[in-house]
C-alpha cells in the first residue's frame, strides 16, 4: 500500500496518487492519504470503531463514495480515522464493507492540517496495472 502527494494544482486543492496490489489495498492507501492530509496519522488513536457498507456499479464510484463517507464522518461527528480494514466483493455491483478506527478531533492532540471538503471528479479513475491498481485523487480543501 502506498500513496504520494503531488504538486498542488490550485491553492484550494490537494492531489495524491495511490497504489495497491488489490482494490482493498488501494482503498486503504486512499483513506490513509485523505486522513493524513487532515492530521498526522500517527497521532490518531484507534479508540472508536465504525462500520461502513456501500454499493456502487463501478469500483471508481465506490472509492469516491468511501472517501466521501470519511469526509462526512469528519464533518458530522468530528472524527479522524487512522486504521482501516476493507473488503470488496463484486457480483452485479461492487460492495464494500469497511471497519475504520479513530477518535474525536482534539486540537490539543492532533496537529490539524487541511480541512478537506470533498473529493473531486477531475481526472478521476482507477487504473488496472500488472502490479495492481493506481488512482490519482484531487481533494477540494
Amino acid at each position: 500500500m502506498s500513496y504520494k502527494y503531488l504538486e498542488e494544482v490550485a491553492v484550494a486543492d490537494i492531489a495524491f496518487e495511490a497504489n495497491g496490489k488489490t482494490l482493498e489495498e488501494l482503498f486503504i492507501s486512499c483513506a490513509e492519504a485523505l486522513e493524513n492530509s487532515m492530521s498526522d496519522l500517527k497521532s490518531i488513536s484507534a479508540k472508536t470503531k465504525k462500520e461502513i457498507k456501500l454499493k456502487n456499479e463501478s469500483a471508481d464510484l465506490l472509492l469516491y463514495d468511501f472517501l466521501s463517507e470519511l469526509i462526512f464522518l469528519k464533518d458530522t461527528e468530528q472524527m479522524l480515522f487512522g486504521k482501516f480494514s476493507v473488503k470488496i466483493s463484486q457480483r452485479k455491483n461492487y460492495a464494500l464493507t469497511a471497519e475504520i478506527w479513530g477518535e474525536k478531533i482534539n486540537p490539543k492532540k492532533h496537529k490539524l492540517e487541511d480541512d478537506v471538503k470533498a473529493v473531486t471528479m477531475h481526472d478521476y479513475k482507477i487504473e488496472k496495472l500488472k502490479s495492481g491498481f493506481r488512482t490519482q485523487i484531487l481533494l477540494d480543501i
